[in-house]
């Protein structure tokens, strides 16, 4: 009933509202996009556009077409390319990303088993800092990243398998009043200043590493904000914040004017690939396989 272009037609107009954008991206004559568009008011027996000289609108009727239409026209997309995927094998350039070194010692595991099975497949490791992370993925520098999940709660991204779960501890500087504490409760965090991510990451990573609250409700100051972790920890040793970290951070990042803190009642850091839902490739699958593997299989 409905051809492939004449639906991708559709859809580019319903997003442009121009026809002659639309015929632009399409490839066709505004002509083509006009014949188009009546054609399947016909086939619909109802007006999808407002035309004016001065606009194009698109009609409730048209809206819900546009709705329902999209993520079909998306999934026959994605079945073309895994199809297309599939028939070349995992080859190629792949760029994998990871966020902070505990990201980064899980990406070489997964690199190194993905680069014994897919030897035809050249993987290019970038680092990614917290502002960032997420504007790198969606430009396309980066297919997959090796990162807190967190920051995979915007719809347009896809988290992978967790690879690892590590308990939290509280950064402080080497002087500081909860330095020589066995362990911490949330509630200190009230006595604190927490010195902040960057304003580019989701809300839901903004409030595992900045709550406003304890769980009883007390508020929690705000201290500077950071661009990247070690700008973090040089804060916190200067005595500006606290901030807290995953428990293998001070294997990483070991400082003799920072002291690290168990915390007993957070909640734990997951780490795990993410992507973009519409760069789902064999390679990227492939890499995400791996990383699982690689993982389930080594401490």
């Amino acid at each position: 009933m409905l051809e492939r272009q004449e639906a991708e037609v559709f859809l580019t107009l319903a997003e442009e509202l121009h026809f002659g954008r639309t015929a632009e991206r399409v490839g066709i004559t505004t002509g083509r996009v006009s014949q188009t568009i009546k054609k399947m008011e016909r086939l619909v027996g109802a007006v999808l556009f407002e035309r004016t000289s001065r606009q194009v609108l698109l009609t409730p009727i048209g809206r819900q077409l546009a709705d329902d239409l999209r993520p079909l026209v998306d999934g026959m997309n994605d079945a073309v390319r895994r199809a297309i995927d599939s028939g070349r094998g995992v080859t190629g350039d792949l760029h994998v990303g990871y966020l902070s070194a505990t990201a980064g010692q899980l990406l070489l595991k997964a690199v190194a088993l993905f680069a014994a099975r897919h030897p035809d497949c050249e993987v290019h490791i970038r680092e990614a800092q917290g502002h960032d992370a997420l504007a790198r993925l969606r430009g396309g520098d980066i297919d997959v990243l090796i990162t807190d999940l967190l920051i995979a709660s915007p719809p347009d991204l896809i988290a992978g398998p967790v690879l690892l779960s590590e308990k939290k501890m509280l950064a402080v500087a080497a002087g500081h009043a909860l330095a020589q504490h066995a362990s911490v409760s949330m509630e200190a965090l009230a006595d604190h200043p927490v010195t902040l991510v960057a304003e580019e990451l989701p809300e839901a990573f903004q409030r595992d590493r900045n709550p406003t609250h304890t769980p009883v409700g007390k508020p929690i100051p705000r201290g500077p904000r950071a661009a990247s972790f070690n700008e973090h920890l040089t804060l916190v040793a200067a005595g500006r914040g606290v901030f807290p970290v995953g428990e293998n951070t001070p294997r990483f990042y070991p400082r003799p004017d920072i002291a690290y803190i168990p915390i007993t009642d957070a909640p734990p850091l997951r780490w795990g690939p993410l992507w973009l839902n519409t760069n789902t490739t064999q390679r990227v699958r492939a890499f995400v396989q791996a990383a699982h593997d690689a993982c389930q299989t080594t401490p």
